[in-house]
């Protein structure tokens, strides 16, 4: 695992802008203000350090259509590209209107007729009029999600990397996973092969989970110990070089019943469902009718959602089936699918994977064994 902080591949840089660009024009953007991390590094192809958790607006990232120039919050210049001069970079400042200052001065500012913002605060709706007076403020998420439903070549191969660390995580837990074991040591497995493989963020750190015989959907009552004939849940999930790589599993201990074998199989109909929902031209509500069309209960969480830097559009779930209903599914989207079989005490099978929209169907990106009726701990 390197120490450096690099930027992003300059391929992967110039292909997101090129979408991001056409995108702005499509809406008719002159200049794009950013502030959530996830559209910053799709623009600028920076990582950028200090930045866990919820904060308000800020102008981090502003990008100017007609000069393709980017001007960037950072305190230094290591891990910026360098296409982002030294004098493009402005420092963090308490007084808003030191950062008004600096996009006053930037070229094409005074000029623009329409500027898009990824967020606003009360403050900076007050304050960005100055430094674009003659700019209708206008939402400019919208453009953003456009450009990042859709995933480059470039993304792609970055998204098979930070998959391929889940995997290894997945693949460790379910070698230390036996009778006896606990949740938590079986969780600190997962997550020090993802950090052996060189990626020390995990996306989620509840990464096994015995599941309920009572209740769908929730973890089983105890002291989070394995036992024998226990459906165990694991699930592996990083942050790589920005992009999020997810995939689970699930696997019985000790020798499966016929109950156990029927209810991998029920998982296998529905999963080859899932897939099957998964082609270019479809609403993404049929992933939602693929649930009923084998006869399961549709679950507590999202179906799918889209991967990339965070979590791209869509997001399928039967709260917002008139969203997934006019949700058209494209080539070059990436999905991160869940199957999600229960039965009253036996357990449930969960399973995830992220999926690839292509031209003529979907191709399943990761490659580990979904483990079925005959594979068990």
């Amino acid at each position: 695992m390197g120490v450096d902080i690099e930027a992003d591949d300059r391929a992967l840089r110039f292909s997101r802008r090129e979408r991001a660009l056409a995108q702005m024009q499509a809406h008719d953007l002159d200049v794009l203000v950013l502030g959530r991390q996830a559209n910053v590094r799709y623009i600028s192809g920076a990582p950028q350090l200090w930045v866990v958790g919820t904060r308000p607006f800020g102008p981090i990232c502003t990008f100017v259509r007609a000069t393709g120039e980017i001007h960037l919050n950072s305190t230094w210049d290591e891990g910026i590209p360098e296409e982002i001069p030294h004098e493009h970079l402005y420092g963090l400042a308490w007084n808003p209107m030191t950062l008004i200052g600096v996009l006053q001065n930037i070229t094409g500012t005074a000029t623009a007729h329409r500027v898009g913002t990824d967020a606003l605060t009360p403050t900076f709706a007050t304050l960005l009029p100055m430094a674009f007076p003659q700019a209708e403020l206008v939402d400019g998420e919208e453009a953003m999600r456009a450009a990042r439903r859709v995933k480059t070549p470039e993304e792609i191969a970055a998204l098979r990397r930070a998959l391929l660390v889940a995997e290894e995580g997945l693949a460790r837990g379910v070698t230390q996973l036996e009778p006896g074991i606990t949740e938590q040591v079986l969780a600190g497995a997962v997550l020090e092969a993802e950090a052996a493989g060189g990626v020390s963020t995990p996306a989620t750190q509840d990464a096994a989970w015995v599941t309920s015989t009572e209740h769908p959907w929730r973890r089983a009552a105890g002291d989070g110990r394995v036992r024998e004939g226990d459906l165990v849940a694991l699930s592996a999930g990083v942050l790589a070089d920005g992009y999020v790589g997810e995939v689970a599993r699930t696997v019985h201990v000790g020798e499966p019943t016929e109950a156990v074998r029927s209810l991998f199989r029920r998982r296998d109909d529905l999963w080859g469902r899932l897939i099957d929902a998964c082609r270019p031209g479809a609403p993404a509500s049929a992933l939602l009718d693929a649930y009923a069309h084998a006869g399961e209960r549709l679950p507590a969480m999202p179906v799918a959602h889209g991967l990339g830097l965070g979590f791209d559009p869509p997001v399928v779930s039967p709260d917002l089936r008139a969203t997934a209903d006019s949700e058209i599914l494209e080539p070059g989207m990436v999905l991160a699918v869940t199957g999600y079989v229960w039965e009253q005490g036996v357990g449930a099978v969960f399973t995830r994977d992220a999926v690839l929209i292509t031209a003529d169907g979907a191709e399943v990106l990761t490659n580990a064994p979904l483990y079925g009726e005959a594979a068990h701990a």
